[in-house]
């Protein structure tokens, strides 16, 4: 399809699933009030791990959105994914019927899937032999299922799929989602990412790859975005879903219209199974995509939402690859990191910093960075540090990177 003939795409509708609210109201005045959502771990005993804390979804009933019976066979990344799902469809009064259910489609990322099911199945059989697994272990693990049991859940029979990208995932749904409708392939996408990771076998792991912040004695401080003194990422998990919608499509139905999507670029470092290519080489390109992408120049970018990890490979890369991309106007444009209050969602981040991106782009009010105290001499930009600020947004960026090399961003633009 030529460029003249892509059609315009908006976001109708938003849901979320995190650790500082379970809707996205709630959640996105978590964020403009600075919350923390960071504490002990209380799914598991985490004692004798090194990292004991994490960013839990709290006070979460799945049988809000789903039966006892539906809710039991599935894996908590699905329930996120699932409420999420139902909270936009909601929020965009789109109503899924016979008339439009195949031109509406459903892809929710997800960087590692059901991994909480993995692990009490092993326990299972260990201890009690192969014949007691659990029937539904495979499909309640797989990665792909949050999508599938959306569409089931929703009633959605149009294109389907699962990014499954590391911390890239939720953003690569939502472009991909983006294209889709871009091209007349979907009237309409239910789109983002979720994860459950919080898991002993999860944060044992990334704890061995020296990626977990220590900071046992202190977790209200320990997710701490572009900070001399950070040690690592905290986990998170939660959902974030949009709805995306074909703009004619929605202006005929009434839709009240959030923002507009304009642009996705991705790119690969082709590097280091974990590690950024130095300079953020890679990351940059991915920004400098969406630009062109969207048709817009780095001076009209007003805000930033940054993969911003808290650890000390992606900090500094990504503030040089903001440069890069930007040039001098990466100085003038506001950057901030809402994992410092959720964690790090692996591949629900996406999802959930999409929504606030999309949510800073229409309320012209930009979530802060927590727990800067002592800058890195290295990360020298406008990082909103502590409280939110009034700031006309105009143009919006969602970075997300992941493992593997993964480098995705998104621009949303202000409808008028």
């Amino acid at each position: 399809m030529t460029e003249h003939n892509r059609k315009r795409v908006v976001v109708t509708g938003v849901g979320a699933i995190t650790p500082i609210g379970n809707t996205a109201d709630e959640y996105w005045e978590g964020l403009l009030s600075g919350r923390n959502g960071i504490d002990y771990i209380t799914s598991f005993d985490a004692s004798s791990h090194d990292c004991r804390i994490a960013g839990e979804v709290k006070n979460f009933d799945p049988h809000e959105y789903l039966d006892r019976k539906d809710a039991k066979r599935m894996d908590r990344f699905s329930q996120f994914a699932v409420a999420a799902a139902k909270q936009a469809l909601a929020d965009s009064r789109l109503v899924i019927n016979e008339l439009n259910a195949e031109q509406i489609g459903v892809i929710i990322g997800s960087g590692v899937g059901g991994l909480k099911v993995l692990e009490d199945q092993q326990t299972i059989y260990l201890n009690r032999g192969p014949d007691r697994c659990s029937p539904f272990m495979i499909p309640m693990m797989i990665a792909n299922m949050a999508a599938g049991l959306t569409a089931i859940h929703t009633g959605a029979k149009g294109p389907n799929n699962c990014t499954v990208t590391a911390c890239a995932a939720g953003s690569n749904a939502i472009g991909d989602a983006f294209r889709l409708v871009q091209n007349g392939y979907a009237q309409a996408m239910i789109c983002g990412g979720a994860e459950a990771t919080i898991t002993p076998l999860c944060v044992a792991g990334f704890a061995a790859a020296r990626a977990l912040s220590t900071r046992n004695d202190d977790p209200a401080h320990a997710s701490r975005p572009f900070d001399r003194d950070r040690d690592g990422f905290v986990m998170g998990e939660g959902a974030g879903v949009l709805i995306l919608e074909e703009l004619q499509h929605a202006i005929s139905r009434g839709a009240r219209i959030y923002a507009e999507i304009i642009g996705y670029g991705m790119t690969c470092d082709a590097y280091h199974m974990t590690s950024p290519v130095p300079g953020g080489e890679g990351a940059a390109r991915a920004i400098q995509l969406a630009l062109k992408d969207a048709g817009i120049t780095p001076e009209q970018v007003s805000y930033i939402n940054a993969h911003g990890t808290s650890t000390a490979a992606n900090d500094p890369n990504e503030t040089k690859a903001i440069k890069r991309a930007l040039g001098d106007h990466a100085y003038k444009v506001a950057v901030s990191s809402t994992k410092s209050m959720t964690g790090h969602l692996l591949g629900g981040s996406g999802g959930i910093e999409a929504v606030a991106t999309v949510l800073a782009t229409v309320h012209d009010q930009i979530p802060p960075t927590i727990n800067i105290e002592n800058l890195d001499p290295e990360c020298d930009l406008d990082y909103v540090p502590h409280s939110s600020r009034s700031h006309i947004v105009q143009v919006a960026l969602s970075n997300s990177f992941g493992f593997g090399g993964h480098n995705v961003t998104l621009a949303f633009k202000k409808y008028v």
